[in-house]
C-alpha cells in the first residue's frame, strides 16, 4: 500500500463488512491480485457468502456465514481489513477518516454501509430492533424471560419472528389488511395463517453456519462504540432459542390496520386509569387484563396491550449519516444514496451498493429494488465490476441480474419464490391475477398484463420457478390461451372469474 504524505493510499477502498461490502472486496481482490484492497468495517466479524448456487438465470441461493475478518484475509491476502467505523468522508480530497483517528486516501471508493432499524420510538429501553447478530442475541435473552411481547411491522423479519417464537404470547400489530404485505397478497396470507395456530411439527433444521462470538476487549469495544453490525443473513434465527417462559407452541393474535400510537411505562399506564386487554381467546369476548406489565402499547385502533417488551420490525433506513456532511450526494426519497446503472453515486469515484443505495436508473419493466440479501450480493459484485471497468478505461453493460426481480426464501417453513412484479407493483388496475391453491401444500399466483406474464408468487414445492422465469423474461404472448396451462393439473379446471378491487381474477381451490 502506498503512503502519500504519511497517509495510506489505496486504489480501491470498500466501506462495510456486510454481504455487499465483502462481496465487492472479494471481486476486486480477484480482479486486481497485485493491488491492496482496503475493507473498512466497524465490526470485528464480517458476513461471507458461502455455498452459492445459481438456481436459474436470475434465481440464486446461498448461505451467509459470520466469520472473523482474519479468515477473509487468509483467503485473499491482498484484502486488508480496517476495524473501525468511518467518522467522516472528504470526497474532494478522496479521503475517509475513521473513528480510531486514522485517515486513508482512495482512488475508487465503494460505500456498502448497509442500513439501520427504523425504530418506532428511539431511546425507549423496552423497544428492541433486530438488525445484526448482537441485537438478535439481545432479543433471545429478553424473550427467555417474557410471557408476552408485541411485534410491530409486517416485513420479512416480523414474518419469521412470529412463526419461530414459542412459549410466549405475541400481539402482532400491522398497518395492512393482511400479513406479509411486503411479499404477499391477501390470498397468500390466508394460505399461511393456519401455520400460526398449528403446533410446529417440523424438526428444526440444524444450523450449518459456524458461529463466532466476540469475547473480552472486542465485545467491550463494540458495546462502547455502539456501532451497527452487518445485516442479518437469510436464516438469522437458526441456532437461536426463541422461546418464552410458557409451555405452548404458537400463540399469536393479529391486530390489523393499526399502528402504535403511544408507549406507556407501567407508572404512566396506572395514571391513565384505562383498561388494557388480555390475550384474545378464539370465540370469546376480549376481557380486561388483570396482569400488571412492565410496558403498555396503545394502538391507533384504541386498544391497549401490556407486554414485557416491544419488537420494532418496521423496516430499515439507509446508513448514510457518516457520509453526508460536506458532501453533495444526491439522495433518494427513501434516504439512500442515488446510484446510476453502473453503481456510481453523484460524486466522482464514489460508488454505492446494497442497502445504503437507491437505484436511480430506469429499471427493467420486471425489476425493482428491495433491500434483501440477494440484491446486496448482486449489487456488491456488480459495483466491483464497474469499479474495475472504470479503472481500466473499459465500458460494460449492466448485469443480467437486473433484468428480472427474483428472490427465494422461506417463510413458515414453506419455500417462497417471488418473481418480477409479484404484487403487481406499478401495474395499476390493468392486470389479471391467476391463482392455484392446494391447502397446506402450495399457493401459486401469476400476474398477467396484456396476455403476458409480469410476475409470480410460488409458495411450496411447485417446481415452476424456472418455467415462469423464462415466460416473464421472454414476454411470450399467452393471450391465445383461455388460461395458463402451466397452472392447471390434468384434472383441474379454472373457475370463479370476477372482479375484486378493480382486479380480474381466476381462482381454483381444492
Amino acid at each position: 500500500m502506498a503512503v502519500v504524505f504519511g497517509v495510506p493510499r489505496s486504489r480501491f477502498v470498500v466501506v462495510g463488512g456486510g454481504i455487499a461490502g465483502v462481496t465487492c472486496a472479494e471481486k476486486l481482490a480477484l480482479d486486481f491480485p497485485s493491488e491492496d484492497i482496503l475493507l473498512v468495517t466497524a465490526s470485528p466479524v464480517i458476513k461471507a457468502v458461502t455455498n452459492f448456487k445459481q438456481v436459474s438465470k436470475t434465481l440464486e441461493e446461498f448461505d451467509v456465514e459470520e466469520q472473523p475478518s482474519s479468515l477473509l484475509e487468509q483467503r485473499y491476502p491482498n484484502i486488508k481489513v480496517i476495524h473501525s467505523a468511518v467518522k467522516q468522508l472528504k470526497s474532494d480530497e478522496h479521503k475517509i477518516f475513521t473513528e480510531d483517528g486514522r485517515e486513508y486516501m482512495y482512488e475508487k471508493l465503494c460505500l456498502c454501509a448497509g442500513a439501520k432499524p427504523k425504530l418506532i420510538f428511539e431511546g425507549n429501553p423496552y423497544v428492541l430492533g433486530i438488525r445484526d447478530t448482537d441485537s438478535a442475541q439481545a432479543f433471545q435473552k429478553n424473550l427467555a424471560r417474557a410471557e408476552r411481547i408485541v411485534v410491530v411491522g409486517n416485513g420479512g423479519i416480523a414474518l419469521e419472528l412470529v412463526y419461530e417464537i414459542e412459549g410466549c404470547e405475541v400481539i402482532w400489530a400491522i398497518k395492512d389488511k393482511a400479513i406479509g404485505n411486503t411479499f404477499f397478497d391477501a390470498g397468500a396470507a390466508e394460505f399461511l395463517i393456519p401455520k400460526l395456530t398449528a403446533e410446529k411439527q417440523e424438526t428444526p433444521i440444524e444450523c450449518k453456519r459456524t458461529k463466532y462470538t466476540m469475547e473480552g476487549s472486542e465485545k467491550k469495544e463494540r458495546a462502547a462504540s455502539d456501532k451497527l453490525g452487518s445485516a442479518l443473513g437469510p436464516d438469522w434465527h437458526e441456532g437461536l432459542q426463541l422461546k418464552g417462559t410458557k409451555e405452548f407452541s404458537h400463540k399469536v393474535h393479529i391486530e390489523i390496520l393499526c399502528e402504535v400510537k403511544k408507549i406507556h411505562s407501567q407508572q404512566e399506564y396506572i395514571q391513565l386509569q384505562q383498561t388494557s386487554l388480555a390475550f384474545p381467546k378464539e370465540g370469546k369476548n376480549v376481557e380486561p387484563d388483570e396482569v400488571l406489565w412492565p410496558v403498555y402499547v396503545e394502538l391507533t385502533n384504541g386498544k391497549i396491550y401490556g407486554c414485557n417488551f416491544i419488537v420494532s420490525a418496521t423496516g430499515v433506513v439507509p446508513n448514510v449519516k457518516p457520509f453526508l456532511d460536506s458532501n453533495n450526494f444526491a439522495v433518494g426519497e427513501d434516504g439512500g444514496l442515488k446510484v446510476d446503472k453502473h453503481m456510481h453515486t453523484s460524486l466522482p469515484d464514489i460508488y454505492a451498493a446494497g442497502d445504503i443505495c437507491t437505484a436511480a436508473w430506469e429499471p427493467s419493466p420486471v425489476w425493482h429494488q428491495m433491500r434483501l440479501w440477494t440484491q446486496a450480493r448482486q449489487m456488491g459484485w456488480y459495483a466491483a465490476k464497474c469499479m474495475a471497468a472504470d479503472a481500466s478505461g473499459e465500458s460494460i453493460d449492466q448485469d443480467f441480474c437486473f433484468e428480472l426481480f427474483a428472490h427465494v426464501t422461506k417463510f413458515f417453513n414453506y419455500k417462497v419464490v417471488v418473481l418480477g412484479k409479484f404484487n403487481a407493483q406499478g401495474l395499476g388496475l390493468d392486470h389479471e391475477l391467476m391463482l392455484r391453491c392446494t391447502k397446506g401444500q402450495e399457493y401459486v399466483k401469476v400476474v398477467m398484463q396484456n396476455g403476458r406474464m409480469m410476475g409470480a408468487v410460488l409458495i411450496g414445492e411447485t417446481d415452476l420457478e424456472e418455467t415462469f422465469e423464462n415466460l416473464i423474461l421472454n414476454q411470450m404472448d399467452l393471450s391465445a390461451y383461455a388460461f395458463c396451462p402451466l397452472l392447471a393439473y390434468s384434472h383441474a379446471c379454472w373457475f370463479q372469474e370476477g372482479i375484486s378491487g378493480g382486479k380480474k381474477f381466476k381462482f381454483d381451490f381444492w
